[in-house]
């Protein structure tokens, strides 16, 4: 199979500088804002994005160093599978989170709810939809025992360094 390249289009800048302490997920991030910088070259691919209010964002955890198929995630003491968590140590490094769209001057992105370290690169952005985002009677596999967990309060550690 061959490479696959993909370039940064942007920067998302958060007040995030180190991994630890960070939140976990978009929605313990409420209240933490931040801005996407969009490269010049890609700055028209904005047009009409300032009419949706969230944003799906998709980056590179360029911070993390190689990658776990087995590992522990947050929200677990017990080992999982990779594909079966959200955790950065990933074959391919790459993140996903849907954060507030705030506002739009220009190629700056203003965002609420984030999740992702300062610097960190911007590969896609998708305006999120609930029609085709949200689904209905869903299973949530090993997470079904701790989706009372207050996720808000929860805290990025140095275990994906």
């Amino acid at each position: 199979m061959e490479d696959i390249i993909i370039k940064p289009i942007g920067v998302i800048h958060t007040p995030h500088k180190d991994i630890k302490t960070m939140p976990i997920q978009p929605i313990a991030a409420e209240g933490i804002k931040g801005y996407i910088e969009i490269l010049p070259e890609y700055s028209q691919g904005l047009k009409d994005i300032e009419g949706f209010s969230h944003l799906t964002l998709l980056y590179y955890f360029h911070k993390i160093a190689g990658y776990e198929l087995v590992l522990v995630p947050f929200m677990d003491t017990e080992e999982r599978g990779i594909f079966a968590c959200k955790a950065p140590k990933r074959p391919n490094a790459i993140g996903l989170s849907t954060v507030r769209l705030l506002g739009v001057q220009g190629n700056i992105l203003y965002i609420d709810q984030v999740d992702m370290l300062d610097g960190t690169p911007l590969i896609d952005i998708k305006p999120f939809y609930p029609r085709y985002d949200n689904r209905e009677n869903v299973k949530i596999g090993w997470l079904e025992k701790n989706k009372d967990l207050p996720v808000e309060k929860l805290r990025s550690d140095e275990r994906f360094k």
